[in-house]
């Protein structure tokens, strides 16, 4: 089964949160679904910024144990390597992912409207 670690953060790129997951577009709509369910009214985290699969749930857990002690200069310096202007990678995920509104499939990928 693929996990996936990712890190997270605000608009304002202060606070940024490590975490683990096996479905990671359903973890990125919770949080910015529920923005304050888990942090303080001011970090609203809820940019995913970076991420990295595994097919290894043993690897996957010894990485996130890895990023989870990392410092801030660390996590940012990893984050910049893959996305140095600290893109909302979320909003790529799931765009060939079918979509059911109103009882009508539409597949995201070849047609960009909805009704």
């Amino acid at each position: 089964m693929k996990q996936f670690v990712y890190i997270l953060t605000d608009c304002n790129r202060k606070c940024l949160h490590v975490g683990l997951t096996d479905n990671l577009l359903k973890t990125t709509t919770f949080y910015k679904e529920h923005k304050q369910l888990f942090f303080d009214s001011t970090a609203k985290v809820s940019r995913l910024v970076y991420f990295e699969e595994f097919t290894c749930d043993e690897a996957a857990l010894l990485r996130f144990n890895t990023l989870c002690i990392f410092t801030r200069s660390q996590k940012e310096r990893l984050i910049r390597l893959l996305n140095k202007d600290w893109v909302d990678l979320s909003l790529k995920l799931g765009k060939e992912q079918i979509v059911m509104r109103d009882g009508i499939q539409f597949q995201l990928a070849n047609q960009n409207y909805i009704r």
